[in-house]
């Protein structure tokens, strides 16, 4: 009997507002370059002088000394995070290697055809049929010539999508640098294929378009000898890990500045064996990104959802309930691979609205997105990849204030089988509609309305007429006719709600 008083009162008086009720209720090559580190990284020096001050601003006395962090994951656990990932919500990670060159199957093309065994025979037959007897993995180095590579056109598209991070992989499986890495000599894009610091174009490019830059870094390499030594030796060795990865790493920091690494290749040995509490010690506490740096949780066996900055999980993680950590979202707009493939078709590759739909519900459940396109060898991005970026964009430009900076509502969703999600900044409400509705009246059961309550539409200023729908809390909204967006997500805002 209520429903209907309410609603032949939002009839009749044609207003804005509801009337007032109760609110109580409410290389080698380089001849510049230092020797490779092999002290596993141990750089939190005691024996450092302390910083040289101005003589005329004496330092004060009363400030506490910065946190040092130890190499244990107690303390470094307890790092808070930098506060610009949370804000940013929404980044772009870019898979581009050599694997690019066959763009056959996915990224992991040369294990499956040389190291899975049995080998794939698909990745078997598409090496007999294409390419002559004894040709080799690395012989598609040559061939990754990355010749229309334009880092500002790429960053432009990025710019374009709303995101506010790029992830870019400095380094796969296959162990090929995406920049000159004494540590990798010859197998790497300045000596090899392009010829080229990719890492470094890009990162310029990006940054100048004020975006946040990260590195993507695997901590094995499938086919290094050093590595395939100490995982003979069970892990009791650590000749990969002293005289390439960690000297590579500390480079890589040193010569990029990345705002966060994205570290990756971690589950055949345990964290002890990577040095990754040594690593990550310096990284927070002396290294020149200390203050900035995010980190993510793949340093190591059973750290996954358990150690580091935010936790992915798993790849493409979806969790059921609200997580209590920091956590991000990486998935492709490939359905099948993140990295570049020749044969993929138009139904293998996520639409638009499944994307947003895709941001709404992380964002909404407290996580950071992460879109991953796959570049061709030849340096370009397919268009459709471009297509999906730019129509996230577009939906951004409309919505993005219920997106940016926001964080969880009480509510989620607003029940199981529902379209609708909310998130919340400060004392605003949002409540995204990831289907058009079929009816003219939306029913939002759990914000609790106030003679204040105002309900707009993101991208049309026009207050829209509701009606609270119980003494406790719902309202009864009338809406206008939804314009149509390629995207197919509609905000509202809702000021003056609880």
């Amino acid at each position: 009997m209520m429903f209907v008083c309410a609603l032949m009162l939002l009839l009749l008086i044609g207003g804005s507002a509801a009337l007032p009720r109760r609110t109580d209720a409410l290389s080698p090559r380089r001849t510049d370059a230092l020797p490779p580190r092999t002290d596993a990284l141990l750089p939190r020096r005691t024996d450092a002088l302390p910083t040289r001050t101005d003589a005329l601003s004496p330092r004060r006395t009363d400030a506490p000394p910065p946190t040092r962090y130890t190499a244990d994951w107690s303390s470094l656990d307890a790092r808070p995070l930098p506060s610009w990932y949370d804000e940013a919500k929404f980044g772009i990670f870019v898979h581009w290697g050599v694997f690019s060159v066959p763009g056959f199957g996915s990224e992991w093309f040369w294990w499956h055809w040389q190291g899975l065994q049995p080998p794939d025979p698909r990745c078997v037959r598409f090496m007999t049929d294409n390419y002559p007897p004894g040709f080799r993995y690395p012989d598609f180095a040559p061939q990754f010539r990355a010749q229309f590579f334009d880092p500002k056109d790429w960053a432009d598209v990025f710019q374009a999508s709303g995101a506010k991070y790029v992830v870019f992989t400095a380094k796969h499986h296959e162990g090929f640098t995406n920049w000159g890495s004494p540590e990798s000599w010859n197998w790497n894009s300045v000596d090899n294929g392009p010829h080229r610091d990719l890492v470094g174009d890009l990162g310029k490019a990006v940054r100048n378009r004020s975006l946040h830059y990260g590195l993507y870094n695997s901590l094995y390499e499938w086919f290094n000898p050093l590595y395939l030594s100490d995982k003979k030796n069970g892990f009791k060795t650590q000749e990969f890990v002293l005289h390439k990865l960690l000297p590579e790493l500390h480079d890589m920091v040193m010569r990029y500045k990345p705002d966060l690494i994205w570290s990756d290749g971690d589950w055949e040995a345990p964290d002890t064996y990577w040095n990754s509490t040594e690593f990550l010690a310096w990284l927070y506490n002396d290294s020149p990104v200390k203050d900035k740096i995010v980190t993510n949780d793949r340093w190591g066996v059973g750290c996954y959802c358990k150690h580091g900055g935010y936790y992915n999980c798993a790849d493409k993680y979806t969790p059921g309930e609200l997580p209590k950590h920091k956590w991000e979202k990486c998935t492709s707009v490939d359905l099948l691979s993140w990295g570049y493939r020749r044969n993929m078709k138009m139904v293998e590759l996520m639409d638009l609205p499944a994307i947003v739909e895709d941001l709404v519900h992380t964002v909404a459940m407290g996580g950071n997105y992460l879109l991953n396109v796959g570049p061709t060898p030849d340096g370009t991005l397919p268009p459709l990849f471009e297509e999906r970026l730019r129509g996230v964009g577009a939906w951004l430009e409309v919505n993005g204030e219920a997106i940016y900076s926001s964080s969880p509502w009480r509510v989620q969703r607003q029940n199981k089988t529902d379209t609708v999600w909310f998130t919340a900044k400060g004392p605003t409400i949002y409540a995204f509609l990831t289907a058009k509705p079929t009816k003219a009246l939306l029913t939002l059961y759990d914000p609790k309305t106030s003679q204040n309550t105002k309900v707009t539409l993101l991208g049309d200023p026009t207050p829209l007429k509701w009606a609270p729908i119980g003494p406790g809390a719902g309202l009864l909204v009338l809406l206008p006719e939804l314009p149509f967006v390629p995207g197919q997500a509609w905000t509202l805002r809702l000021d003056g709600v609880l």
